[in-house]
């Protein structure tokens, strides 16, 4: 079976030394190491540019070497991307179009002839169709989505077909969620866990098209740069990079894709909110932000290109786009008040460096800053920020309990019979010494039990189809549901034992 993997390495263009020191120690280092080092490992990467300046700044040329020679080497091809992870839904065709032009410059100076992206990913893979023209425009072959832009459903994507945007020259490729997440998460740990996870796929004649983020491996997640790298041995796999795909996949599908995010639910669409955690109708703050944004764009392009300071100014406008302090203004469930400030302050500085701007934009610009200042920190001192992310998370948690006990009715035992599985897989690991993996399964049992599992992303079914065959799974969860339907009473409240 052919594996597509694509990773995406971005920092923000001013994250502090320190941070950055962690995440190269802990994830880039190790991670590229890796791949210099497992000579079957081919896959593709994005890297902002933005990051790639970082590398030069703090003196971690080596990992720009080491890119550069996996690139020449043709073990990982690199994709486009905005420069600065600025969100480009919100953002006219022109200044589309700068974002990605910058980012190629920088990274071509760094990378040289190793750098020759035939795909485009669009920052937190967010999407709408003035995006498609543009990435065309610029002689990109393809761009990489969230399989829920494919039909606004996951599970839609036809993982034995390659697909081109409707009307257009241009290919897409779906982001597969299920084993992406698997992988994230840790429930797939080995080379054994990742064949018994796509037990069933390995019948068929699909590829398998996954993407992440590169810092969740050993920064976010300790210890999952070592899982990644095992699983990337599995021979039944077969690596390539996103381009091939075509290539063992002619058969070709036309779609329109759905606008969205790789964050995006079904229902985040149907109501019109996929874009929710960078422009929540519901939130001020997310408002005066876009406010100031569109308002320092305006007077930016007003100015002559010829005054001596442009340059210098469209930079710092160029920084300020960063989609981050939109981001961790949505407390939804990220929340960080001197992110906030930073992106505001950023605009806000931008503006009054212009030659000769109007007085009363000036204190329009002042005033938005205020207050995305002062309603960020009145949020927090009241307590609205964590009600708001309590609220949620009441939202994305489903609870398995409450879907199977709280049906009534032979559902009752299914909830017993994972309980039960899980259980059983707890004891195992522990007695085989494996205790990281029976920590793995008392945690999920503690979540079940205590309603603190989060459907979408740590699933009851995923789990247990690494460790237990389906057809298994199912016959416990009919034995269960038959034990209930024999002991069941007729009565509202049951008697007994």
């Amino acid at each position: 079976m052919y594996w597509a993997n694509f990773l995406h390495l971005y920092q923000p263009a001013e994250q502090q030394p320190d941070i950055l020191e962690a995440i190269v120690t802990q994830s880039y280092r190790p991670l590229l190491l890796g791949f210099k080092t497992e000579k079957r490992v081919r896959l593709t990467l994005n890297i902002n540019g933005a990051l790639l300046e970082l590398f030069d700044r703090d003196g971690y040329r080596d990992l720009i070497d080491i890119l550069r020679e996996l690139g020449n080497q043709g073990r990982i091809e690199f994709t486009s991307s905005a420069k600065y992870h600025a969100f480009l839904p919100y953002l006219e065709e022109g200044e589309i179009m700068r974002q990605i032009t910058a980012n190629d410059e920088t990274n071509k100076f760094y990378l040289g002839e190793a750098y020759r992206p035939r795909g485009f990913f669009p920052p937190e893979m967010a999407y709408d169709g003035k995006l498609a023209p543009v990435v065309e425009e610029l002689g990109f072959d393809w761009m990489i989505l969230d399989e829920i832009s494919c039909g606004g459903d996951v599970g839609k994507a036809d993982y034995t077909k390659s697909y081109r945007i409707k009307g257009r020259n241009l290919k897409v490729f779906f982001r597969e969620r299920r084993l992406s997440n698997l992988i994230m998460s840790a429930v797939v740990r080995s080379s054994e866990s990742l064949r018994e996870a796509m037990r069933e796929d390995l019948k068929t004649n699909r590829y398998l098209l996954t993407a992440m983020d590169g810092e969740t491996f050993g920064h976010h997640r300790p210890g999952l740069v070592k899982m990644l790298l095992d699983t990337l041995k599995t021979p039944e796999f077969e690596l390539i990079t996103v381009s091939d795909i075509p290539s063992h996949y002619p058969e070709e599908l036309e779609v329109a894709p759905v606008a969205a995010t790789w964050a995006s639910s079904k229902e985040d669409i149907e109501n019109g909110i996929q874009f929710l955690s960078w422009s929540d109708p519901g939130n001020q703050i997310h408002a005066w932000q876009w406010g100031l944004t569109k308002l320092v764009l305006h007077e930016v392009y007003a100015m002559d290109s010829r005054h001596p300071n442009y340059g210098l100014l469209r930079n710092k406008l160029d920084l300020a786009l960063s989609s981050d302090h939109f981001f961790w203004a949505s407390a939804k469930p990220w929340w960080s008040v001197e992110m906030i400030e930073a992106g505001a302050y950023r605009l806000l500085d931008t503006l009054r460096r212009i030659p000769g701007v109007a007085p009363e934009k000036l204190l329009q610009a002042r005033d938005f800053y205020e207050n995305i200042i002062s309603t960020a920190f009145d949020w927090q001192r009241s307590g609205k920020i964590r009600s708001m992310m309590r609220e949620q998370k009441s939202i994305l948690r489903i609870p398995f309990k409450d879907r199977t006990i709280g049906k009534g009715g032979a559902e009752q035992g299914v909830y017993h019979a994972f309980i039960n599985m899980m259980e059983r897989l707890e004891k195992a690991a522990a007695a085989e010494g494996e205790y990281e993996k029976a920590i793995l399964w008392r945690d999920a049992i503690y979540k079940l039990k205590h309603k603190l599992d989060i459907y979408d992303t740590i699933n009851a079914i995923d789990l247990l189809r690494v460790e237990i065959p389906h057809k298994e799974v199912e016959e416990t969860i009919e034995k269960y549901k038959e034990r209930y339907r024999r002991i069941r009473g007729g009565q509202p409240e049951q008697r007994g034992a």
